[in-house]
């Protein structure tokens, strides 16, 4: 609440939580703990008696444009196929409020992270390129052939 109970009602609190390790995404991709920051809302949804005072909620944020820990290639692969989830100063905004403890959400967030990240990082597999054989168009043609003979005896019949 502000001041004289006007305000927001949304409880945010910030923090630096200290990951202990960084978070490996593939053997290329390792994300260092220092670029990844967390804040805390309070969850929607079943808590108990705890549902209206703890900051369950967990929302990571992670600059893509200005990560050191992604090449160039993958940089670019994320931003095209994530661009409508970045905010105006490029960053990835993951919330997780699947669980009641704030730790677990953390989890969560991180392993959203690595899948997006993962799933962007491999390059995409070339189409090579083929085109159908020709019995199938031959079958396409004879099929297509025998319809329009059907659909032309249905109409009326030619006077002789």
């Amino acid at each position: 609440m502000g001041v004289c109970g006007v305000g927001s009602d949304v409880d945010v609190a910030f923090a630096r939580v200290k990951l202990v390790q960084p978070l490996r995404v593939n053997s290329r991709i390792v994300i260092p703990p220092g670029e990844l920051r967390f804040s805390f809302v309070r969850s929607s949804g079943p808590g108990g008696q705890n549902v209206n005072k703890v900051n369950s909620k967990a929302q990571l944020r992670w600059s893509v444009v200005a990560s050191a820990a992604l090449p160039d290639d993958a940089r670019a692969r994320l931003l095209a196929r994530l661009a409508r989830r970045l905010n105006d100063r490029g960053e990835l905004v993951i919330v997780s409020q699947r669980y009641r403890d704030q730790a677990r959400n953390i989890g969560d967030c991180l392993a959203k992270l690595r899948d997006l990240v993962a799933a962007s990082a491999a390059p995409p597999k070339r189409r090579k390129p083929t085109r159908p054989p020709r019995s199938a168009s031959e079958t396409r043609l004879r099929e297509k052939r025998a319809t329009a003979e059907k659909k032309r005896r249905r109409g009326p019949l030619a006077d002789q």
